[in-house]
């Protein structure tokens, strides 16, 4: 892991995988998915291609983001198991070097954190929390799911 992307979900800074991120783009309007989990928004589409926006802040149980017309948010484009999401995120800050390997996490953070927590890893701006992508498009545990 050479790169990460950084961004703030719920006022954290985290780090994304950046070899994981095909894009980083604007979503401006979403078609609702019936029966969906709640942590997705909706779909997208970016050239010609569906995606399914993860409102990350519910996958990982803060909150939910708004998505109000004509309201713009930013969005990681990732591919997983033959299929495309946008991660919706508070911002994009920025990308930056990984320094060294992940190492085990060794505070509480709260069950969504946690759930989505691949460790700490070291950059040139002190460490960082690095979220499994795969997890954090999984949301919630199902049994949570039923009290949301």
């Amino acid at each position: 892991m050479d790169l990460l992307l950084i961004v703030s979900i719920g006022g954290s800074r985290v780090a994304l995988d950046a070899a994981a991120i095909e894009s980083v783009i604007e979503l401006d309007a979403l078609s609702p998915v019936p029966r969906a989990p709640a942590h997705l928004a909706g779909l997208s589409a970016l050239r010609s291609r569906v995606l399914t926006v993860v409102d990350c802040k519910r996958a990982l149980e803060l909150g939910e983001t708004r998505f109000d017309a004509g309201e713009i948010h930013e969005a990681a484009v990732v591919e997983v198991d033959g299929h495309h999401y946008a991660l919706s995120v508070d911002s994009v800050v920025d990308v930056v070097e990984a320094r060294g390997e992940p190492q085990p996490v060794r505070a509480a953070m709260g069950a969504g954190w946690e759930r989505v927590a691949s460790g700490m890893i070291e950059t040139e701006e002190g460490p960082i929390l690095l979220v499994d992508i795969a997890r954090l498009i999984a949301g919630p545990q199902q049994g949570d799911r039923a009290a949301a």
